[in-house]
């Protein structure tokens, strides 16, 4: 992998860019993205060994099994943070140390096949829950602690929807280079 750039290895979609309009269109097609995640993924992984599995997207990354998981644990917070978003006042999220959480027991070892059911259940809710928001409910705001950026519903569809294809390019890229 030493051959690519490192960069592009990190980015193979480029950084998300939220779009200056957030048309219905827009959010239509984020949505749809976001509830074809699990059966994109699974396209990709069904039929990888443990090595390929444990196998890094790029020098001092994630392995595959990390990334499958980080979607999991990442996308979870996401379905938290919209439901915290349509029931409270612009409520200040909880974050969390994806980088740690990474390295811990389960998604070091652990088989793909629960985190994949996990993606299923969890992707069709987020798809329900998103195709029944109004205008006013993608308005609604929730406070990141990070950095006290607020962030709408409408531009959390934007990001996961970039987030699962960011992480989805890692894994055929990876396919492409391995010549998995």
């Amino acid at each position: 992998m030493e051959k690519l750039d490192l960069e592009k290895l990190k980015y193979p979609i480029g950084k998300f860019i939220a779009p200056e309009n957030y048309s219905q269109e827009y959010i239509a097609s984020k949505i749809e993205e976001i509830s074809s995640f699990p059966e994109r993924l699974r396209k990709e992984v069904i039929n990888f060994t443990d090595e390929q599995l444990d196998t890094p997207y790029r020098p001092e990354g994630w392995t595959v099994r990390q990334l499958i998981h980080h979607c999991a644990e990442s996308h979870m917070n996401c379905f938290i943070r919209i439901k915290w978003a349509l029931t409270e006042e612009k409520p200040i999220i909880k974050a969390y140390h994806e980088d740690l959480w990474a390295k811990l027991s389960d998604n070091l070892t652990m088989p793909i096949q629960p985190t994949l059911s996990l993606l299923d259940g969890l992707h069709f809710r987020l798809g329900y829950i998103m195709k029944n928001l109004s205008r006013t409910d993608l308005e609604k705001t929730f406070i990141h602690p990070e950095n006290d950026s607020v962030i709408s519903i409408k531009q959390i569809i934007g990001m996961y929807a970039w987030h699962g294809n960011h992480h989805l390019a890692h894994i055929t890229t990876l396919k492409k280079y391995k010549n998995w």
